[in-house]
């Protein structure tokens, strides 16, 4: 018997006979009469991720025993074909799921700073923690059993702790904070790995951790993902556009002198961090298989909370902007169009468009022992893409 909170299922032994791929199976091994008899237990890869214990019931004639046998936590397996995880290179399973080490980038263009970064997904307590973090998610709370029923998805697990990295709705793990004051807690830049801030809001009873900017969130929710067995990896984009209006376009206002008027609350960073995980997409018919953006750092609400993604890369490529979850954010920040427009006396004196501003390298970390950079700015972005942009 395995139980998962309000769920709980029965499997019967079978004496013999091959795994189901679909439902859970219980498998007697060998034939001889002895007195410890080996049983495989088998999940099927649509199985709920969380932590289950485990129950063995015995009938007999004179009676039935029931015996508590322990716990154990399922995760997703990119090893298993079956699973919406499965990654076939075995060399970027190492990269993406079992590399504990990474590499940040942070600075502008023209100068790439890179930090180390310590994911520390093997560390003590941090599994229990991400699973923890699962059941403190206000879905778990609101419905357990639905929630766990759901947990059977990347997509759903995903958007769940893209929304519990940040603490703006729920119990999350870090408060942003981007004043340069950081006297109550933590300058973001001192952080240079991730146990210490998981650690540290266990052991506050879950307050929130103070305090993170984009790349401390990526960075925690890369160990959170590489944790829950989905293969993740951080990005950084430089010159990236927060659009705020929802226009795909960034305008920035200024006077006939130059100035830069406070109208619009558009904005464009240096860099911004997010991450890339790898699943499939079965609710986009499977054309958007593949990696799929998810940013922790609290810009804008999605369905209401404060999440975003998963946005397929291959969406954003294809500025397929209909397409769940957050596609025309997130092509905006790769890819929006700049418009400069000049002002005085609140009439417009003249308006130029720059389309080459937003998005000038997307990058992550290249696989493999050595600690280098990989630009992936065409996986987002097409020359095609911007003679399309500057048609319309």
């Amino acid at each position: 018997v395995f139980t998962a909170g309000p769920l709980s299922v029965e499997v019967p032994v079978s004496v013999s006979g091959q795994p189901s791929p679909s439902q859970w199976s219980a498998i007697l091994e060998g034939s001889a009469p002895v007195r410890t008899q080996p049983v495989s237990l088998f999940s099927p890869a649509s199985s709920s991720v969380g932590v289950y214990t485990l129950h063995m019931r015995v009938e007999t004639h004179g009676g039935v025993k029931s015996h508590v046998l322990g716990e154990f936590t399922l995760l997703c397996n990119p090893w298993c074909q079956a699973d919406s995880v499965f990654l076939k290179s075995e060399d970027l399973r190492n990269e993406y799921i079992r590399n504990d080490i990474g590499l940040l980038f942070k600075g502008c263009p023209n100068n790439i700073d890179s930090q180390p970064w310590s994911f520390d997904q093997y560390e003590k307590g941090i599994l229990d923690i991400c699973m923890k973090l699962l059941q403190l998610s206000p879905q778990s709370q609101a419905d357990a059993r639905k929630d766990l029923l759901n947990r059977n998805s990347p997509v759903y697990i995903s958007r769940v702790i893209s929304a519990m990295v940040n603490c703006q709705d729920d119990k999350g793990v870090l408060m942003g904070n981007w004043s340069g004051k950081y006297n109550d807690g933590v300058n973001p830049s001192t952080w240079s790995g991730s146990a210490d801030i998981l650690w540290k809001w266990s052991e506050t009873q879950f307050s929130p951790v103070r305090y993170g900017q984009c790349w401390v969130f990526a960075a925690v929710m890369c160990t959170v993902m590489r944790a829950l067995g989905i293969p993740t990896r951080v990005v950084t984009n430089f010159n990236s556009a927060h659009d705020t209006n929802a226009n795909m376009v960034i305008e920035e206002y200024y006077s006939e002198k130059g100035e830069k008027l406070s109208i619009s609350k558009d904005r464009i960073w240096n860099f911004h961090v997010w991450v890339e995980s790898w699943m499939k997409r079965p609710d986009l018919d499977g054309d958007y298989d593949g990696w799929q953006v998810l940013d922790p750092t609290p810009q804008e609400t999605s369905a209401g909370m404060y999440r975003c993604g998963p946005a397929a890369v291959k969406a954003v490529h294809e500025q397929k902007v209909s397409a769940p979850y957050d596609v025309p954010f997130v092509y905006a920040e790769v890819n929006a169009d700049v418009r400069k427009i000049i002002i005085r006396d609140g009439k417009i004196l003249e308006t130029s468009v720059d389309k080459d501003r937003v998005g000038t390298l997307i990058c992550t970390k290249r696989p493999g022992p050595a600690m280098l950079m990989q630009d992936i700015t065409s996986e987002y972005k097409t020359e095609m893409g911007k003679r399309n942009t500057e048609k319309e």
